[in-house]
């Protein structure tokens, strides 16, 4: 079994996350209405972690957007649960749990590259910096200075029983 580290216990990713909340809301104070797209799967969770903090600060109506694509695909497989001509000239804030080499981010970004958004901002709960494109996210929770052979393992869950807690193994 491999070692695992605990990089972030459940308080320290509410704290995360709550953070992140209060930067969106400054860098969008006047806004209505914006777009919280998440990738699933963790992605898709703290999104809707980043929603409900958002609701509560700001007041601002938000949607929750679901990104699904195949990460191993060679094209752009990519589909929503709302349709995407629903951001136009809307903020989205682009979710994932960890950015890497960059690629689930560009291929979540190519999804509105057709749309007339108004402004397209990205997060990670996790950014290792091992770019392979050119994509970094533009809130953090945390930047990880690692090794491309050790794995970071984030566990967000909807489950009351369950801590959520990101791992470096």
């Amino acid at each position: 079994m491999n070692n695992q580290i605990i990089v972030l216990n459940q308080k320290q990713i509410e704290q995360k996350i709550v953070r992140i909340a209060y930067q969106i809301w400054e860098d969008n104070l006047d806004e209505k209405e914006m777009v919280v797209a998440g990738i699933i799967d963790f992605g898709y969770i703290l999104a809707g972690r980043i929603k409900t903090k958002l609701e509560e600060i700001s007041g601002i109506r938000i949607t929750l957007m679901k990104i699904m694509l195949d990460k191993n695909s060679s094209d752009l497989t990519v589909q929503t649960d709302i349709p995407v001509a629903d951001c136009t000239n809307k903020v989205v804030i682009l979710v994932d749990d960890v950015v890497n080499q960059g690629r689930t981010m560009a291929h979540g970004i190519g999804i509105f590259l057709h749309t007339p958004i108004k402004k397209l901002r990205t997060v990670a709960l996790v950014n290792r910096s091992h770019r392979v494109f050119p994509v970094s996210p533009d809130y953090t929770g945390i930047e990880l200075s690692t090794i491309t052979k050790e794995h970071v393992d984030v566990v967000l869950s909807d489950q009351p029983d369950t801590e959520d807690v990101v791992y470096l193994c």
